[in-house]
């Protein structure tokens, strides 16, 4: 039998939107940020030759160039003023996370409950400054090296360090609004819309390398069903679960006793999400994001990172593979599901699994069974994020729409719409219980009401 809560999600509709007006508030709010990041990417960073600009990025587009542009939403290929878009922010959070775990000071940070995390987010957002003014001055002089500068200088240094920088703090603010006040991952969504933003012109650009002769039919038709497939296969990976069967024995309230139930711990195949696609792609962005626009000057360590580490690339898929498996066991254990937590609370309330005790056994046996689900999830996600990215550079395609891309783009739909969902879910269960409270006070009005005394 479904359960009451399951039977309103299953008639649940979308003309209850209407209805929903804080749900609607949230919508049009995020819209309206989400614009606001639009139209940021088409304002230029000052001082950049435009025409050198738009040479440079037709010949970087194929390679390093064109993925950069993507995640930044096409502000990188306009050098607008969100070039160095999220990814400092997203870095910073690897680092600050990795740290908590090693360092016994922001441990107890973590421990602090939302004292602590607030300060941990000023410490992200601090690093977050000196990791965008450190990619910002390697752009700058990148940039003033390849010839792209109208008056090249100090002064032009320091505009284009203040800009990005700027321009990078005020999306991880726009982020942060989007998370508070809006609907959804607010630093997901930027980077969604700004992957989503680049699809039309790099389907026109495939389609009309096909009408050229370029591609043949086949391939095209094989390219869009393999994108079909594998949108379905992550759509398939993430709503796959692991349930863990929990008991809960019989318990006494005052004079009654209660029947123990049972229910289940759902455990995802891909805990972590995005994430660990997120955090791996970021890291091998930061180095090639100085050498990107470097042109004839790149030095000796930059050729050897665009050589070793671009895109197909040996030594760029194998430390791909490896961080993304890293993270997704890290990111796991750190945040989406701990187990010592897990077992506390279901010590807490009486609730055990058959055959394990509760405590320290519990947390072993969460953490074995975590560990085997992760080696499909990673296992999966590894697959999702590589093989496109093997399949271009062997058929040589002229855009880039890797598998990262594709799943970032399906899980945060995903999400988004399950956090829309349950907005109206509640919305839904506000509104039964505003009525049942309506209907107890008529019951009781009506009980109240005295007959007229006989005289």
């Amino acid at each position: 039998m479904a359960s009451a809560a399951e039977q309103m999600a299953a008639n649940l509709s979308w003309g209850a939107l209407g209805k929903a007006t804080e749900l609607r508030a949230r919508i049009f709010y995020t819209i309206g940020l989400l614009i606001i990041y639009r139209l940021g990417t088409y304002i230029p960073v000052p001082g950049i030759d435009a025409d050198a600009l738009r040479e440079f990025m037709e010949r970087a587009s194929s390679g390093i160039g064109g993925m950069l542009s993507m995640f930044t939403g096409g502000a990188l290929g306009r050098m607008g003023i969100f070039a160095l878009g999220i990814m400092p922010y997203i870095s910073a959070s690897i680092i600050v996370q990795l740290m908590a775990s090693l360092v016994p000071a922001l441990e107890q940070m973590k421990k602090e409950g939302e004292q602590g995390r607030k300060k941990i987010n000023q410490i992200t957002r601090y690093s977050t400054v000196f990791l965008a003014t450190f990619q910002a001055w390697g752009m700058a002089v990148s940039l003033q090296n390849g010839g792209l500068a109208h008056q090249p200088g100090l002064f032009f240094l320091a505009a284009v360090v203040v800009t990005l920088v700027g321009g990078t703090m005020f999306l991880m603010w726009l982020g942060e609004q989007i998370t508070a006040r809006g609907i959804g991952n607010g630093i997901s969504l930027i980077i969604f819309v700004g992957i989503v933003a680049e699809i039309p012109a790099a389907l026109a650009g495939f389609f009309a390398q096909g009408r050229a002769g370029a591609i043949s039919t086949p391939v095209i038709i094989g390219v869009m069903l393999m994108v079909i497939a594998v949108i379905g296969f992550v759509v398939f990976m993430e709503r796959a679960l692991r349930k863990i069967h929990i008991q809960y024995p019989r318990r006494q309230v005052g004079m009654k006793i209660y029947d123990g139930g049972s229910s289940h711990l759902p455990i995802k195949v891909n805990p972590a999400g995005v994430i660990p696609a997120i955090f791996a792609s970021s890291l091998l962005l930061l180095p090639t994001t100085l050498a990107t626009f470097s042109g004839q000057d790149t030095g000796p360590v930059m050729s050897v990172v665009l050589a070793y580490f671009g895109p197909g690339q040996p030594l760029y898929l194998a430390f791909y593979a490896s961080m993304i498996v890293f993270f997704a066991y890290f990111y796991t254990a750190n945040v989406t599901f701990k187990s010592d937590e897990v077992a506390e609370n279901l010590k807490n309330q009486g609730g055990f699994i058959p055959g394990i005790r509760p405590g320290k056994k519990t947390e072993d046996y969460l953490d074995y069974v975590v560990a085997r689900v992760l080696v499909v999830g990673s296992a999966y996600l590894t697959a999702v994020c590589l093989l496109p990215s093997i399949l271009q550079t062997q058929l040589s395609l002229p855009f880039y729409f890797g598998g990262t891309s594709v799943l970032i783009v399906v899980s945060v739909a995903m999400d988004t719409v399950n956090q829309v969902q349950s907005h109206l879910l509640a919305h839904q269960y506000e509104g039964l219980i505003e009525r049942s409270q309506l209907r107890g006070k008529r019951k009781s009005g009506a009980k109240t009401r005295k007959a007229p005394t006989r005289r």
